[in-house]
């Protein structure tokens, strides 16, 4: 308990706002790169499929997005004299959409390289691939939504 008074309250809601913008922004990077590999493969066979190759990539973007806006929200819950316990609120109310952006946004590149492939074998089915990425995206959505809920329920 001395390590935590040590840093204090402050510092704690630091790390939450932090982990919330870099595990969701590390997702996001690692997402779209696995879906970004695969779109390179078949933009390289078929240049005209390029956009719909980039909307597939940019879906597992969004959780870095969610992760920002939550670090953002956190952020201006601090305050420098916080306490201890004000500092583990906020970090507790980052945890949802840090993590949850972190393997949302890994499992939706994946599933957008799959989206990719279907794309290249199927074009008039694109559109389920998008589909099958929209249910992944839902699991980050809730992330941020509990981060948000949980940061709007903290008073100081």
């Amino acid at each position: 308990m001395e390590f935590l008074n040590t840093i204090g309250g402050y510092a704690l809601g630091l790390l939450g706002a932090g982990l919330a913008a870099a595990l969701a922004g590390i997702g996001s990077a690692k997402g779209t790169g696995i879906a970004g590999e695969a779109g390179a493969g078949l933009i390289s066979e078929d240049p005209s499929k390029a956009g719909k190759v980039m909307i597939l990539q940019v879906i597992p973007g969004t959780q870095g997005l969610y992760g920002f806006v939550i670090w953002f929200l956190a952020f201006g819950k601090l305050v420098p004299d916080m306490s201890v316990a004000q500092g583990l609120q906020v970090l507790s109310a980052c945890l949802p959409i840090a993590l949850a952006g972190l393997l949302s946004a890994i499992a939706q590149g994946k599933v957008a390289a799959a989206s990719i492939n279907i794309l290249a074998k199927k074009p008039d089915d694109w559109s389920r691939g998008m589909i099958l990425c929209i249910v992944v995206e839902f699991y980050a959505i809730l992330g941020l939504l509990a981060s948000f809920l949980m940061l709007n329920s903290i008073t100081f």
